[in-house]
């Protein structure tokens, strides 16, 4: 899955899967050495947390893939049916952090040359059981000084590859086609969920939703187009396997996340307009869609001025922050920069499409303002399109991603973090308000209008 909040592109996610009864002969792996073939295994486990935000519900079927697969899968599969020694998984989850850790994440000095130093003081002895070795992985990413990243044991790993946002009881990830282009696999199930019931099986294709052909788009706006009313239908058509035959099926919703966003129309005193009043509580699956039907019925209705309200919003799902701000933004403004070491983390996100409301927007902000909450206040603030009222917002500005090691155990290490269209990172600084009270609509109007004039001088 790539994130989204996208999330920069990050390594592909994977669950899982061992050999099952019945299957064929297995191709023959790529030739890489074992502790190669390891870290071939963890980058290709990268999770995005972007997308994985939430409580599981049910259990993920770890169905066996078709034969024909490309051979870094093979070598994957190949790498999980050996046995791993306690030393080779400490020192794969000491390469994920060699590799991919944002160096200023943590509250304490890192570079390669003193970790490196600590992957030989930890690898002097015998680690004599798996217990042990886990322990040896939660000291070592503790004293990185960074409480984000963390050991997930594989009870928990699980838990998050479970996560379910499309209310079928799937989990879609993307992978490049090979065509510049990139496809939807089903990651995980849930056992006896509506898409497993249906016969949908990991590693199927998605093809289309409801007649939509779905390739070319991302795993997120795809889980929101799976989204509905409960024991309401949605039909899809999947392709099993790399080389099975395509199959369309009706299935019935279970699953469905509640709507974040609540609105009203408000008529100003001592004037004939109207101001829209729009709270979103958390950015989930359904955000976007929702608020696009709030801003119809509010416009319709006569609304002429806006105001978001984002206090106490901790964030939630990145992507769906994203897309929220990509709503009110014009065709090529930057919503957020996001950093790092690995050049898959370095990314400009901007708007593909012009704003549905030219009006003035105020934003209102707090000390609980988090994560996708700050990148939509940055955006709309730092593109001139809202002002901020309020107090300044809480700081939380990294990028985790989920890597899995060998023995089914994870870990979440900081690889990246989100800088604002004016430059400024987020995380640990916050964002200032315009105002700490509200002000007028004309201050407003007048104070976005010199922005802009700024912007273009």
């Amino acid at each position: 899955m790539r994130p989204l909040s996208s999330a920069p592109p990050a390594p592909q996610a994977r669950a899982s899967s061992g050999p099952g009864p019945g299957r064929g002969p297995r191709p023959p792996p790529c030739a890489l050495p074992f502790p190669d073939a390891l870290r071939a295994a963890a980058a290709a486990a990268a999770v995005s947390l972007s997308l994985l935000t939430g409580d599981a519900v049910g259990a993920v079927v770890a169905q066996p893939v078709e034969v024909c697969r490309d051979g870094v899968a093979a070598v994957v599969e190949e790498v999980r049916g050996e046995a791993v020694t306690n030393e080779q998984l400490v020192e794969e989850a000491w390469e994920v952090v060699n590799e991919s850790f944002l160096p200023d994440a943590g509250s304490r000095p890192w570079s390669p040359e003193m970790w490196m130093q600590r992957k030989q003081d930890i690898l002097q002895g015998t680690i004599k059981s798996r217990a042990r070795a886990h322990d040896i992985i939660q000291k070592m990413l503790a004293s990185l000084g960074d409480p984000y990243t963390r050991f997930l044991s594989p009870s928990e790993f699980s838990k998050m590859s479970k996560y379910d946002m499309t209310g079928i009881g799937l989990n879609l990830r993307e992978i490049p086609d090979g065509n510049g282009s990139f496809k939807l696999m089903v990651l995980g199930l849930l056992l006896d969920g509506p898409a497993y019931s249906a016969g949908v099986r990991q590693g199927d294709e998605l093809l289309s939703v409801n007649g939509i052909d779905v390739r070319g788009k991302s795993a997120f706006d795809t889980s929101s187009m799976l989204q509905g009313p409960k024991e309401t239908f949605v039909t899809i058509k999947v392709k099993h396997g790399d080389c099975g035959p395509v199959e369309s099926m009706k299935v019935q919703r279970q699953l469905v996340a509640r709507t974040p966003v609540f609105y009203h129309l408000e008529k100003r005193e001592n004037d004939d307009s109207s101001v829209g009043y729009i709270r979103i509580k958390e950015f989930n699956a359904v955000a976007k869609k929702d608020l696009v039907s709030a801003l119809k019925r509010l416009q319709n209705s006569g609304a002429t001025y806006f105001v978001l309200d984002l206090r106490d919003n901790l964030g939630g799902l990145v992507q769906a922050g994203i897309e929220t701000a990509k709503l009110f933004l014009n065709k090529g403004d930057t919503v957020i920069y996001t950093a790092g070491r690995d050049h898959q983390v370095q990314n400009t996100i901007v708007a593909e499409s012009g704003p549905m409301i030219s009006t003035p927007i105020m934003l209102l902000v707090n000390n609980r303002t988090a994560s996708a909450s700050e990148i939509v206040a940055s955006a709309l603030h730092d593109n001139c399109k809202a002002v901020l009222v309020g107090e300044k917002t809480f700081g939380k500005g990294l990028i985790q991603s989920v890597f899995e090691l060998h023995d089914g155990s994870g870990i979440v290490v900081t690889i990246g973090k989100y800088v604002t269209p004016n430059h400024k990172d987020i995380n640990g600084n916050g964002i200032e308000p315009d105002y700490n009270r509200l002000p007028d609509f004309n201050e407003a109007r007048d104070y976005l209008s010199r922005c802009r004039f700024k912007d273009l001088s």
